[in-house]
C-alpha cells in the first residue's frame, strides 16, 4: 500500500476566505474547502487564510478557534474595516501556496470548481477564472450585470474575462507580481487579469446563499462598478470632454444661425425666458456632472499619493513570519512599476499569535 507522500511532493494551495460578519458560514467553509482537499490528498497540501474585515458579531472567534485546532488556518483580522477589495488583496500577498484560490464565505461559489481550476492550472494557465452561467438573483440585476461587464471590457485595455468575479485561482507568478502593486482602490479581479500571460475561464452555476444576509446591496454593487470602471478605464473624462465639445459646437452654430437670421433675413426673435432657462440649467447640470467625473478622478489620485497602507492587521493566528516580511520587503522598481511601501503594519502594542 502506498504511503502518504510527504508535503515536498505535493503543491501547496493557499485558500483566500474573506469575512465581515459571517459567523453563519465560516464553519460550513472550512469542511467544505476541506473535504474537496481530502480527495485530493495525493497531490496537493493546502492552507486556508481567512481575512476577517473587522466584524462585529461572532466571526473573529470562530476563526480564531479554528485556527487553533487546525494549524493549516491562517486567521487575519484587520484593525477597521478596509474595504472587501482590499481584503483580497491583502490575503493573495499573504498567501504562501504554488497557487491561490480566492472564494467568498458564503460558498456561493461552489469549491467542488477546485478540481477544476487545478486541473487548468497544471496544464499552465496562470489565471483562472470562474464563469457565472447561472445565478439566483432577479432577471433585471442578472441583466444589469450582463451590460456592465461587456461595457467594462469594451472601455478597457485590461485582459477581462465577461460574468467573472473573484473566485479565481491565481499562480504564484501573479502572486508575486501582486506585491509590486501600489493601488490605493484596487479593483482586484481586474489586476490579476491584467498580469495575467495565460488565462482560462471555467462556467459553474452559482448557488443561493444559505446563511447571513449579502454584503453587496445595490449601494456596495454600483461602488463596485464605479471602482471597476474608473480604475480600468479613462474613458469617463474622454466622454465629458468630447459632450463638451460637441455642445460648443451645437452652441456655436445656433448662435450663427441667430445672427444671420437677424441680420440677413430681419427675422426678430421673440425673447424666450423659458427656452433660456432651461439652456442654463442643462448647462449647470452638465457641469456638475463632469465636475463630479474628475473630482473622482483627482480624489483617488489624492488617496494614492499619501501612500497609507493598503490595511492594518490588528492580530493574526498561525501566519508564518515569512508571509509578513514579504508584505514588508522592499525592491528595486520593476518593469515600470513602483515598488510598493508597506503594505501591512501592525498596530502598537499588538501581539501576533503563533
Amino acid at each position: 500500500m502506498r504511503g502518504k507522500p510527504a508535503d515536498t511532493e505535493r503543491k501547496l494551495i493557499s485558500i483566500l476566505i474573506p469575512v465581515f460578519n459571517e459567523e453563519g458560514n465560516i464553519r460550513r467553509a472550512y469542511d467544505a474547502v476541506c473535504h474537496v482537499f481530502e480527495q485530493m490528498n495525493d497531490r496537493y497540501t493546502f492552507e486556508i487564510i481567512f481575512t476577517d474585515n473587522h466584524s462585529t458579531d461572532n466571526s473573529s472567534a470562530i476563526v480564531t478557534e479554528l485556527a487553533a485546532a487546525d494549524p493549516r488556518v491562517r486567521a487575519v483580522r484587520f484593525a477597521r474595516n478596509f474595504g472587501f477589495q482590499r481584503s483580497v488583496l491583502t490575503a493573495y500577498r499573504l498567501a504562501s501556496g504554488d497557487a491561490a484560490i480566492q472564494i467568498d464565505c458564503d460558498l456561493q461559489d461552489p469549491p467542488t470548481v477546485f478540481p477544476k481550476f487545478l486541473e487548468l492550472w497544471e496544464q499552465g494557465h496562470d489565471v483562472v477564472v470562474g464563469i457565472r452561467r447561472f445565478r439566483q438573483e432577479s432577471k433585471l440585476l442578472q441583466w444589469a450585470r450582463r451590460v456592465y461587464y461587456r461595457l467594462l471590457r469594451r472601455l478597457s485595455d485590461d485582459n477581462l474575462m465577461l460574468d467573472s468575479g473573484d473566485f479565481r485561482l491565481i499562480d504564484r507568478t501573479v502572486l508575486d507580481q501582486l506585491h509590486l502593486i501600489n493601488d490605493v482602490a484596487p479593483y482586484t479581479r481586474g489586476l490579476t487579469s491584467l498580469l495575467a500571460t495565460k488565462q482560462i475561464g471555467v462556467a459553474y452555476d452559482r448557488h443561493a446563499r444559505q446563511a447571513g444576509v449579502s454584503k453587496f446591496p445595490l449601494g456596495k454593487l454600483i461602488s463596485l462598478a464605479v471602482d471597476g470602471l474608473i480604475t480600468h478605464s479613462i474613458f469617463p473624462l474622454r466622454l465629458a470632454a468630447f459632450i463638451g465639445l460637441g455642445i460648443s459646437v451645437l452652441t456655436c452654430l445656433a448662435s450663427f444661425f441667430y445672427i444671420f437670421s437677424r441680420l440677413f433675413f430681419g427675422i426678430n426673435w421673440p425673447a424666450g425666458f423659458a427656452t433660456t432657462t432651461v439652456l442654463l440649467l442643462f448647462g449647470i447640470s452638465l457641469n456638475a456632472i463632469f465636475l463630479g467625473i474628475i473630482g473622482e478622478y483627482v480624489g483617488r489620485i489624492y488617496n494614492q499619493v499619501r501612500s497609507r497602507p493598503t490595511t492594518v492587521i490588528e492580530f493574526s493566528v498561525n501566519l508564518p513570519d515569512v508571509s509578513l516580511e514579504r508584505l514588508a520587503l522592499q525592491a528595486p522598481a520593476a518593469a515600470g512599476i513602483r515598488r510598493a511601501p508597506v503594505e501591512i503594519s501592525r498596530r502598537t502594542g499588538t501581539e501576533q499569535s503563533s
